[in-house]
């Protein structure tokens, strides 16, 4: 069809492969190989394949699951809830994972607000179900991941089913399938809908950007929930046929993950910047060899320059950043083991997140949606096939996400000459100090330079004269206890005095999100608990 402008073509399909195809393409390649390892347990992805068939057949032909039904699943990383990802997918259905350590009530509201027709859960989290059950009105089965009384179990339900045959649910770009939950650091969790051919990209696009040269002859350590940036990481590698290893022990064990890196020559893992320190920071690091690691991405929040440093000094060359919310899939910038450099000048561009991910352009903007000059801050607006299809049944927060077709981040931050990007912090970060803009993660990059802090979080409170000051949490390294007025005195002269934090205050530990993120409400929720928010200055 001609048009005055030019040429203009109808497509004739939105077909897209549902993502079960990366499953089913690496089965058929490699069914003899290991996909999956768990302990002491290992599957083949012939095995992998049909325990997905059997839980497929099982949610299609005994709970009436049918393309578009949403199921929640409620567990710790395990095989059950790897393979419920593409049982669902299979079938044309969305997958709605929840982080295994928030409350039930939480999950409870997970479940009415995805409206999901069951949920698969562990069988440690009867309360969750209980909760679920009285919360949602449209939730119509349960199953339960280890023996239990509130449902069947998962496994016995597979080998009723093994002989099964399903079909795979045909799909096209924008049919819903998987429900990825934000945080809710903000406020409530909200669905960001991610599609089967949105994903197709973002998969292709991590294995571009992110782990080039993949393939069935690598191996991936999950050291973080399934349910949130580790899923996608772990799909990545279905795609090429690698296997993938989980973590036997429910709670983070250092010393475990070197000696499985050790053992199945694991080349890549996907880790956020709290979780890299503690694994970099260990002395197992140094008892284990690691040789084999090629790629440790690191997302989720940016990472301080002390800790980028002593990774980089323990692990060489094969650390990989990229910056990007759920809503983009984590695909906005990479900055590649090339541009990880220990010397500091303005070459290296310390403290950068990276470049724009292939396929995708970065715009920052002013509060009208202009775009503006290089080197001045403004929110980070995207574009590009990795940005998700808006927030279910939510037209309010979608209103406020896009504008003009660019996906707004709430992340503030300039760009260089060059096109690498720098965060500042997030808007909600921001605090105003005698009419002057604060943004605290330039402060606490200055404060963890000190010797003896290890982690810091600086967050604005009222101030009767300023309007508002700066407090900065600290947690001291082992072995030291320094003073606050003397770290603040140890400040002086290190940044604008209208940046200098006011008050200083001492913790043994930085509370953290169910993702291992540092979380401002979080820190905000445990001053007012401590009756912090007035004290003086103290440790």
């Amino acid at each position: 069809m001609t048009a005055k402008h030019g040429l203009v073509v109808e497509p004739m399909s939105k077909r897209v492969m549902n993502l079960y195809g990366f499953l089913a393409q690496s089965a058929r390649r490699f069914p003899k190989e290991i996909a999956l390892v768990w302990g002491e347990k290992t599957w083949t992805w012939a095995q992998l394949q049909r325990r997905v068939n059997a839980m497929a057949a099982a949610l299609q032909k005994e709970f009436g699951v049918v393309k578009g039904d949403r199921v929640l699943v409620q567990s710790q990383n395990c095989n059950q809830m790897f393979e419920s990802m593409f049982a669902c997918f299979q079938l044309g259905a969305v997958w709605v994972p929840a982080n295994f350590r928030q409350t039930s009530d939480e999950v409870a509201y997970l479940a009415a607000t995805s409206g999901a027709k069951g949920l698969i859960c562990g069988n440690s989290f009867p309360e969750h179900v209980e909760a679920c059950r009285q919360t949602s009105a449209v939730m119509e089965f349960a199953i339960a991941i280890g023996k239990a009384d509130f449902a069947e179990d998962y496994d016995d339900i597979v080998d009723r089913f093994d002989t099964e045959t399903v079909f795979t649910a045909p799909v096209d770009h924008d049919d819903p399938c998987w429900f990825f939950f934000t945080s809710g650091t903000t406020g409530r969790p909200k669905a960001a809908v991610l599609t089967h051919g949105q994903m197709g990209f973002v998969v292709t696009n991590h294995l571009c950007d992110l782990m080039p040269g993949t393939t069935h002859d690598d191996a991936s350590l999950v050291v973080a929930p399934l349910s949130h940036g580790a899923g996608i990481h772990q799909l990545t590698q279905v795609a090429r046929g690698a296997k993938t290893i989980l973590l036997p022990t429910e709670k983070l064990d250092i010393a475990e993950a070197w000696r499985l890196v050790e053992k199945w020559r694991v080349s890549n893992m996907f880790t956020v910047p709290t979780i890299l320190k503690m694994l970099t920071e260990h002395p197992a690091v140094q008892e284990r060899d690691h040789s084999s690691l090629r790629y440790v991405v690191y997302a989720g929040a940016p990472m301080y320059r002390t800790d980028q440093i002593n990774a980089l000094k323990t692990l060489g060359r094969v650390i990989v950043q990229y910056f990007g919310l759920g809503e983009v899939t984590g695909n906005i910038t990479v900055l590649p083991p090339t541009e990880h450099h220990l010397e500091h000048s303005e070459d290296t561009r310390p403290g950068t997140c990276g470049y724009a991910r292939t396929g995708m352009q970065i715009s920052i903007q002013d509060d009208s949606g202009n775009e503006v000059s290089p080197g001045i801050t403004g929110e980070i607006c995207v574009i590009g096939p990795a940005v998700f299809a808006g927030y279910y049944n939510n037209p309010e927060a979608n209103a406020k996400a896009f504008r003009n077709g660019w996906f707004r981040t709430g992340d503030l931050g300039h760009m260089d000459e060059a096109g690498f990007l720098f965060i500042t912090g997030r808007a909600s970060d921001m605090y105003i100090s005698g009419g002057s803009n604060i943004y605290p993660r330039e402060i606490e990059e200055k404060i963890l330079t000190h010797p003896d802090i290890s982690e810091v979080a600086v967050v604005g409170i009222p101030d009767p004269v300023w309007g508002e000051v700066g407090l900065a949490v600290c947690v001291a390294r082992p072995g030291t206890a320094p003073a606050a007025e003397e770290v603040i005195a140890w400040l002086d002269g290190k940044m604008a005095r209208y940046k200098m934090p006011k008050r200083l205050v001492f913790w043994p530990e930085m509370p953290k999100s169910a993702y291992g993120k540092v979380a401002k409400k979080l820190i905000r929720e445990e001053l007012i608990k401590r009756h912090q928010l007035d004290d003086p200055l103290e440790q």
